[in-house]
């Protein structure tokens, strides 16, 4: 399918004020579902403001592997991260209740990181995590039925690659059990990459590796969370950098 141009004149009379509406009537919907409900609808919410988007700023989204995980199942969705797109690509495309794991300081923007913590989506001060207390507040998350989605990287790429995964949220996976699947994004870079605010159309793709059981463990230690995180880091990668 072929993309549109990108034209100055459509982000400044189209784009931002389409954009501006929606997100309003839909950041609305969802801070007042907030009061009653514990992030079920506002979920709903992020994706229609997600599938709006991609629409509405000319992203093709390509997902391939969607059969290979099982629906109903929780999981730990992992990704890399190349832009601010990818976020909405992946509340667009996977068909599960997600919370994310994100750092401390966005809890303490007004509104939004009240609402966040009310949907049930985890902070982590990343100097002195708390690990005991994730994996309690995870554990609940999981007796819901929800997943988690997590950037292993920490940060955006500033140049395409995919950078080291951090194992700590690897080390709270093999303590849940939980399985992990593993995410390559490929082109949300091309959209809007880091330290760029101007927005262009492209083609995305995701894929879908199949799940991983971590290890059974009854003390995991920082180097399995380490190995874990390299194998996962080694699957993504690999086809990150053959589609690049």
């Amino acid at each position: 399918m072929k993309i549109p141009p990108y034209h100055w004149w459509r982000t400044v009379f189209f784009l931002i004020p389409a954009i501006t509406i929606y997100t309003i009537v839909l950041g609305a919907a969802s801070i007042a579902s907030s009061l009653f409900d514990r992030g079920y609808f506002a979920h709903r919410c992020a994706r229609a403001w997600s599938w709006l988007i991609l629409k509405t700023t000319g992203v093709r989204v390509r997902v391939e592997g969607l059969e290979r995980i099982t629906p109903n199942t929780t999981y730990v969705f992992v990704s890399n991260h190349q832009s601010i797109y990818d976020t909405p690509v992946l509340f667009d495309s996977l068909p599960y209740q997600l919370r994310i794991i994100a750092k401390e300081s966005l809890a303490a923007f007004p509104v939004l990181g009240w609402h966040l913590k009310r949907g049930g989506h985890l902070f982590v001060d990343r100097r002195d995590p708390d690990r005991h207390g994730i994996l309690k507040r995870w554990r609940a998350l999981v007796s819901d039925g929800l997943s988690l989605m997590i950037y292993a990287e920490g940060t955006r790429s500033g140049d395409g690659h995919v950078g080291r995964f951090k194992g700590g949220s690897f080390l709270l996976a093999i303590q849940a059990g939980l399985p992990i699947v593993p995410l390559s994004i490929i082109g949300t870079r091309a959209v809007m990459p880091k330290g760029r605010l101007r927005t262009e159309p492209a083609h995305v793709e995701l894929v879908i590796h199949d799940p991983i059981q971590p290890p059974a463990l009854d003390a995991p230690t920082v180097q399995d969370a380490k190995a874990l995180a390299g194998r996962v880091h080694d699957i993504v990668a690999s086809t990150v950098e053959t589609h690049r």
